[in-house]
């Protein structure tokens, strides 16, 4: 989202508070004048300072065409002689000081500090340490934190101080929830911070301005309502800082941090419970009959924003956080007589490089001025030849001629022409101007290794070796830029809780540039709220960054693409040596590649590996044997458990069989003695068709298993005999083995 580079118009816009301003009238002329004293005392400390840092960084943007690294007054004497410059000497400039700037800056570009987050109490999470980190990345990806940080340290290093911004700005013009931003601050000349700061990176500063200037025109297009020009200058009537914040052309205005102070009573309640005097919690346990067990004044600070023309007030905030949001990247600064010198790598160095550009200048002058080596002969060799001769230092002659017959008194024929010896430089020139390089080496703290010059190294940890020793002579740029962005990540930990301050859907960047998204809710009470399934496993996870203190450490080395390609080429010669690795760790190696389909080929190599291998498990092999036969143990215990179910089951199906067979006989038994009873009155057919009724039942329910066979001869019995009147004979039976 782009913003403007001064980033006034954000803040300002972030900040606006209409007509609703935090003080009062009399409050706001009290606060004007303070800012006004506090102005002019900045300028005042920075002013001798401020001047040498510009002409550090003039010095450092010298070239041929604008000579400013050679003085006004040489170049008075050298540029004419009586107002004619075609005999004026040569001022030339052979600036070497970029490259000494760039080795420096361009090592912090390969080796970017970065801040990470530590939980700093028992309330703290580490998921939440993590959740905060990932949204710092996102925070510097969306402000393209790579050029505001390099943009500082371009300055720290040319002239000796470089800031940058902590801002916020609604996420879209529909919306109410906001973001937080790095802003750029190009022209570290615009900020004047408390000169009375211990804190490199400025952490301790009580106020801190940033000023622009602006047309008449523009000023009035922007703040159509503030007063006039005509009458702030009426306002400021015999103040002699006037002429600071209004001249002919513009009109100064100015970003005003400072800090408000308020002594207020802490009271400690039993169960180490703390609550300011006259709060909400502190009456509730004055209403619960507490008292105090001990009590101190503590002064509350708060961040006020206000942006001013110096006499009116044109928009004015409170800050969320508890630090002014400007950065301080400090070079080499220095206390002398209660004023402050800051100086970078530029500083010490310019006078060698003058000496280099005048020993230069005087080499091509006395090389310019020499006459030229002439061609010396005899006289009479050149008759004839003479227009050849001449043009023999303008024109390619394919060859050039002379009279041989030219002899001496003894017949001997004279040697060819030759040319004289070329005019050379002195030696005690050239020594000055390889002492003048040397110079500005030593001033940089930089030599022949640091910049890549071949020296009597040969093995590679030799040369690292003493590379390293030459960065040391400007290990502090970089330790100052790592402590200025330790203190910006620490501000932006202390900010997100307050800015995000919504249930929201964050963006978080992982160490490797993986995006992913994380649930905010500050509302609930625990750092990180895990929402499981049915099966215990972790679906979802909230967090809620306001619980807990954090703290930051930094860390400077490769960036995470640097540090890839080292990985891989290390991999790339293990695995050369040791094939059989392919097989455990196949998928990392190709992980790290740049080319397309290199993350699919990993993932199928991934499948092929050991899952034991891909296991996160890393605990102690005994701890992991005793796991084991622990879950063995309850496997088996879960068995036994399940046999004796099924045992209880076999024996209550047994003992339901029981009953049932006795019940079974009983019935039985009543049945026959019910038949018993009533046989002596039922004839012979009714008897027999009330057991073969009953054989038919117990067919049908299972009581009575046979064959198929068995029930067909049941369901179809033979004709009953006729019982045999008295006085008839009975039929006469077949004999055995006949057929009736």
């Amino acid at each position: 989202m782009a913003y403007d580079q001064t980033s006034m118009n954000i803040v300002g816009k972030v900040a606006d508070v209409g007509g609703n301003p935090t003080t009062t009238p009399n409050e706001q002329s009290d606060v004007l004048a303070t800012m006004r004293h506090r102005f002019q005392m900045a300028m005042s400390a920075y002013s001798e300072s401020r001047e040498d840092e510009l002409d550090d960084l003039r010095f450092m943007a010298g070239s041929p065409d604008n000579q400013w690294q050679w003085p006004a007054d040489v170049l008075a004497t050298r540029g004419s002689v009586q107002g004619q410059t075609i005999n004026a000497r040569p001022c030339l400039t052979i600036n070497k000081l970029p490259q000494h700037v760039k080795q420096v800056t361009n090592e912090q570009r390969q080796n970017r500090p970065s801040g990470k987050v530590i939980p700093a109490d028992d309330k703290g999470d580490v998921e939440v340490a993590e959740i905060f980190e990932g949204m710092v990345r996102h925070i510097e990806y969306m402000s393209d934190a790579d050029v505001v940080y390099d943009t500082a340290c371009e300055n720290q290093v040319t002239y000796g101080e470089g800031y940058f911004r902590i801002l916020t700005e609604y996420c879209n013009e529909n919306s109410f929830d906001q973001d937080l931003r790095l802003g750029r601050i190009r022209n570290a000349f615009s900020v004047y911070m408390d000169p009375l700061i211990q804190d490199p990176a400025g952490c301790d500063a009580e106020w801190c301005f940033i000023s622009q200037d602006l047309e008449k025109d523009e000023y009035e297009r922007q703040y159509p309502n503030a007063a006039p020009i005509t009458s702030i200058m009426s306002q400021g009537v015999g103040d002699q800082s006037l002429s600071q914040w209004i001249n002919e052309n513009t009109i100064r205005i100015v970003e005003y941090f400072y800090h408000t102070h308020t002594p207020t009573k802490l009271n400690l309640y039993p169960g180490n419970m703390s609550h300011f005097d006259g709060s909400l919690e502190d009456k509730e346990m004055k209403q619960m009959g507490l008292k105090p067990i001990k009590s101190r004044t503590v002064d509350v600070k708060k961040v006020m924003w206000m942006k001013s023309n110096g006499y009116e007030v044109l928009q004015e905030q409170e800050w969320a956080g508890k630090w002014i949001p400007v950065i301080r990247v400090i070079g080499n600064e220095f206390e002398v007589d209660g004023r402050i010198y800051v100086s970078g790598l530029v500083r010490n160095a310019k006078d060698a490089q003058r000496m280099y550009n005048y020993w230069v200048s005087q080499e091509a002058e006395m090389l310019a001025l020499a006459p030229k080596a002439p061609f010396i002969g005899y006289g009479g060799q050149f008759e004839g030849y003479e227009n050849q001769w001449k043009t023999a230092n303008t024109t390619n002659w394919p060859y050039l001629e002379v009279n041989p017959d030219v002899t001496d008194g003894m017949g001997v024929t004279l040697p060819l022409p030759q040319r004289a010896s070329p005019p050379l430089a002195q030696t005690g020139l050239i020594q000055a101007k390889m002492g003048a390089s040397d110079d500005i080496k030593s001033t940089t703290g930089q030599y022949d290794s640091s910049l890549g010059a071949t020296s009597n190294e040969r093995s590679g940890k030799a040369i690292l070796a003493r590379e390293r020793q030459g960065d040391v002579g400007t290990f502090h740029y970089g330790d100052n830029l790592t402590k200025a962005i330790r203190f910006a990540t620490r501000q932006l930990i202390d900010l997100i809780p307050k800015i995000y301050d919504t249930a929201r859907i964050a963006r978080v960047i992982g160490i490797d540039g993986e995006v992913s998204m994380a649930k905010i809710n500050p509302e609930q009470d625990e750092p990180v709220k895990k929402i499981v399934d049915e099966a215990g496993i972790v679906i979802e996870k909230i967090y809620n960054p306001s619980v807990g203190y954090y703290d930051v450490v930094a860390t400077t080395g490769p960036g995470y693409m640097t540090k890839r390609q080292e990985a891989m080429e290390a991999m790339a010669q293990i695995l050369q040596g040791n094939p059989q690795l392919w097989a455990v760790a196949g998928d990392l190696f190709v992980k790290n590649m740049d080319w397309p389909g290199a993350q699919e080929l990993a993932e199928r190599l991934a499948k092929t590996i050991d899952p034991k291998l891909l296991s996160a498990n890393d605990e102690d092999p005994a701890l992991q044997a005793a796991q084991q036969q622990i879950q063995a143990m309850g496997q088996e215990m879960e068995g036994m458990h399940t046999m004796l179910q099924n045992v209880s089951k076999s024996m209550e199906a047994q003992d339901m069989e029981r009953k049932n067979f006795e019940a079974d006989i009983k019935a039985y038994q009543a049945e026959t003695q019910r038949i018993s009873t009533v046989q002596s009155s039922m004839s012979a057919e009714q008897i027999q068709d009330i057991v073969m009724g009953t054989i038919a039942a117990a067919l049908d329910t299972g009581d009575l298993v046979g064959s198929e066979l068995q029930r067909e001869q049941m369901e179809m019995p033979e004709e009953p005999q006729p019982m045999p009147m008295e006085g008839m004979p009975p039929e006469q039976m077949p004999p055995q083995g006949m057929p009736q």
